[in-house]
């Protein structure tokens, strides 16, 4: 058993070391989506629908299944179709597809690239050897060839004459010690984020099942649909975790709008799995450093630049990352409780279950995409609101100028805050996010312009500019499609419970596939454009 643990090891390492040396991050990440969403497909299309008179098409069903992987919610039908088989398959397609897990994944890859000599803890002093430690996995960790020169230096065999003093073997031991903590936090960040992980879905899905159990209406609501109370409970806490927004129910969450306790549980959720995940790991490793007085949390909260895990923030900078969280949903809660007060979607709600369901969706239009109300009857205002709350990064941060410096080191890496990269030619040919947007429109609108013309209503370029922001976003809100709408109306049109893009032809959902990818790899583009001067 320990020959085959070492053998995996080793080939953990080689597939590391070859994935660093031959491909960029960015292939490996949209390799990794791909495979996981042909597989889920595969699961999606192999496993039977609750329904047997309806049977997705296969553009539909890896288009769901490509929405959970990528964490954005958009459907082409309706939830109520799958079957409890199917939900679970989906709720392991979003565990896998969430930030928190691929960031994960990207700790555990950087480990196992450290030399084997500090794949302990407790590491020999007389050794001298080492070799490159190059921890830049699909998280971007960073690598360190300084020291590896230094210890090469201390290795090499010397004449008598030339051999080490005391304080040189004292100075290669320190850095061996170094080494060793370094490795030894990499492993200790990696355990506290699968901890957080764990912990976060097990209390959430044990809260949102007692709940459930506890109030009637919404056992009611459950038992009437046919679902499973703990499907529902983790497949929900999982979902809102990894700010997907899939909800088992063809409504959503406005089936529960009047469940205020179920929508704060699944609020904190959301909160913790993405826009104020930072702040929340940063309380973990502080609180953990108190606790067990350990020296790898320590080095952590010290040297955070160094660990390369992007998610990791200093103290300020997760202090203005979480006001501007909540600076974002107040402006959204009083915008959207001063138009819609009123409205037909509050009608029948009192005012704690207006605000609350208020809370619920401006905590949501920042990339979760649950809905608690029905957007085709939200003021155009409030939508344009929320394509802008969901164009922002997760991580949009009001950061004042002296903090400004440090976050640019943060990005160049170590030790380096000024330093300039060499652009590539590609680099330079690489447009802003917007300008990708605006192209993907404009496909859309191409490959849908019969349907303008002849709905113009429902197939209207506000519609579409917020399905192509929201899939961009991994958001997953949707005005739907509402055959009230139409300007020629049709007998045989039926309403459903799916989003706006169940509608299009298939040549628009393969484009919408291919922006919910982009979206979720944004983060390699986010710096495209620089070249193209507009004065």
């Amino acid at each position: 058993m320990k020959k085959f643990a070492c053998f995996c090891r080793d080939s953990c390492n080689k597939v590391a070391c070859f994935l660093d040396l031959h491909f960029h991050p960015l292939w490996i990440q949209l390799s990794y989506f791909l495979i996981v969403s042909l597989l889920g497909c595969l699961a999606l299309t192999v496993s039977k629908p609750r329904t047997t008179s309806f049977r997705p098409k296969f553009v539909d069903v890896f288009f769901t299944s490509v929405s959970a992987t990528t964490t954005s919610s958009m459907s082409t039908v309706e939830m109520e179709v799958f079957s409890n088989t199917q939900l679970i398959i989906m709720t392991i397609l979003m565990f896998v597809g969430g930030e928190v897990f691929i960031s994960m994944l990207g700790l555990q890859f950087a480990r196992s690239k450290f030399p084997k000599n500090h794949q302990s803890t407790q590491v020999d002093q007389n050794r001298a050897t080492s070799t490159a430690i190059n921890v830049n996995p699909i998280s971007q960790i960073h690598n360190n060839l300084n020291r590896k020169k230094e210890l090469d230096l201390k290795a090499i065999p010397r004449p008598e004459s030339e051999k080490p003093n005391q304080n040189d073997v004292e100075q290669g031991i320190m850095c061996l010690d170094s080494l060793s903590l370094e490795y030894n936090s990499v492993m200790a960040l990696g355990y506290v984020v699968l901890g957080y992980l764990l912990v976060v879905i097990l209390v959430g899905s044990s809260s949102v099942f007692l709940y459930i159990s506890l109030d009637p209406t919404a056992r009611t609501v459950l038992k009437n649909k046919g679902l499973d109370f703990t499907t529902f409970s983790v497949f929900s806490v999982v979902s809102s975790f990894t700010n997907c927004g899939f909800i088992p129910t063809n409504e959503n969450l406005m089936v529960f709008k009047k469940n205020s306790g179920l929508l704060l549980l699944l609020i904190s959720q959301i909160l913790m799995g993405n826009t104020l995940y930072p702040p929340c790991l940063l309380f973990v490793i502080w609180v953990l450093k108190k606790t067990s007085k350990r020296a790898e949390f320590s080095f952590i909260l010290r040297n955070y630049r160094d660990m390369g895990y992007s998610h990791l923030l200093s103290l300020p900078h997760a202090a203005l990352l979480f006001l501007t969280v909540f600076g974002f949903i107040s402006i959204a809660i009083v915008l959207f409780c001063c138009m819609e007060w009123n409205s037909d979607a509050m009608d029948d709600l009192n005012s704690y279950q207006k605000l609350v369901g208020s809370l619920n969706q401006a905590v949501n239009a920042r990339h979760a995409g649950e809905s608690v109300f029905d957007l085709s009857s939200i003021s155009p205002a409030i939508l344009l609101l929320f394509i802008v709350m969901m164009y922002l990064p997760p991580y949009t941060t009001f950061l004042p100028t002296k903090y400004q410096d440090d976050q640019v080191a943060s990005e160049n890496g170590k030790g380096s805050p000024n330093r300039r990269k060499q652009t590539t030619f590609m680099e330079c040919l690489m447009l802003s996010q917007l300008s990708y947007l605006v192209l993907f429109i404009i496909l859309i609108c191409v490959t849908e312009r019969q349907k303008m013309k002849e709905d113009p209503l429902n197939f209207s370029v506000l519609n579409i500019i917020l399905e192509v922001i929201s899939a961009y976003g991994n958001v997953g809100y949707s005005t739907g499609y509402s055959c009230k709408r139409q300007v020629k109306p049709d007998s045989s049109c039926t309403d459903t419970w799916y989003g706006f893009v169940g509608r299009w032809s298939t040549k628009g959902k393969i484009i919408l596939i291919i922006v919910m990818f982009f979206g979720k790899l944004k983060k390699f583009t986010m710096k495209g454009g620089k070249a193209w001067k507009l004065s």
